[in-house]
């Protein structure tokens, strides 16, 4: 189960210092404006979020980054409450994209462009950062030319998964933008570190990613999409490297990286990551036939 949290008193909107909508030159509709945040002795931290129909968990993950000086959120395009349970927290900045969504590597570099500090935490709607986490963050002495790795716990329907690849997982996602960004990729997209340190932190984010077979499905198709997207005119692709491929991603997953061993989890986690390599590839392949007609 999700760990309980104890949410902080939400406030009115009136606690931004703006609220008038406004156009940035980067096609972002800011809707409002964070207060500042200050704790001593810590570089101030601007934390980014994605957000698309977030609000199951997004309560949660604004209040453990409570201890940020800022949390830029940018919205790409959420139907539910999202927006109102964003506003309920002072240190929210929070903007809506007004364009079609960029693919994730470019609308996270959208967010870190649109974070007032030069510190960026780069938090996911589904991810919680653990107290001890945010303690170690605020115990180091921050290097701009260091890229900081986090380890992840990560949960299925409240289980925590340690097979199927899941574990041990870490990402990049403290960074300082004046040395490093993400890269422009459509998806798994990452925090460059080409020519900089890199350190592991060792207090965990927990991740939320997928509490039940729906979101397997919803994300499979926006995920074998943008990879579409990606590599359409360079990779080539097939029914035939579709059927291998996803054949080989189950027998890694469910046998080679354990997932047998966490029965219904294990098994539904396998058969999700051979699916997305089999609709991916049969995706890619019928791209690359209409781009050569």
């Amino acid at each position: 189960m999700t760990p309980a949290i104890a949410f902080p008193p939400r406030g009115e909107v009136s606690n931004f210092l703006s609220r008038s909508p406004a156009v940035a030159p980067s096609g972002v509709r800011s809707l409002s404006r964070a207060r500042r945040v200050a704790t001593p002795g810590l570089a101030p931290i601007s934390a980014t979020i994605l957000t698309k129909n977030s609000e199951a968990l997004l309560p949660q993950v604004l209040a453990a980054l409570a201890w940020c000086d800022e949390v830029v959120i940018l919205d790409t395009g959420s139907t539910d409450g999202t927006l109102a349970l964003a506003a309920a927290f002072a240190n929210v900045s929070l903007h809506q994209l007004s364009g079609p969504f960029p693919g994730f590597g470019r609308a996270h570099r959208e967010a870190v462009a649109l974070a007032r500090n030069d510190w960026v935490l780069s938090v996911d709607s589904d991810e919680i950062v653990s107290p001890s986490l945010a303690a170690e963050i605020a115990s180091l002495p921050l290097d701009p030319q260091t890229v900081y790795t986090i380890p992840f716990r990560n949960y299925y329907r409240g289980k925590h998964i340690t097979t199927c690849g899941w574990s041990p997982d870490r990402h990049e996602r403290l960074f300082n933008r004046t040395a490093t960004n993400f890269c422009a990729s459509e998806v798994h997209e990452r925090v460059q570190t080409a020519g900089l340190a890199v350190a592991d932190l060792q207090q965990p984010i927990a991740h939320y990613s997928y509490r039940s077979t729906e979101d397997f499905l919803r994300k499979l198709s926006a995920y074998s999409r943008l990879f579409a997207e990606q590599n359409v005119g360079k990779k080539p692709a097939g029914p035939a490297k579709a059927v291998s491929r996803s054949v080989w991603a189950f027998f890694k997953s469910y046998v080679l990286e354990r997932g047998f061993l966490q029965g219904v989890e294990g098994l539904t986690i396998s058969a999700y990551k051979s699916q997305v390599v089999f609709w991916k590839y049969l995706m890619l392949h019928e791209a690359n036939c209409r781009a050569s007609e």
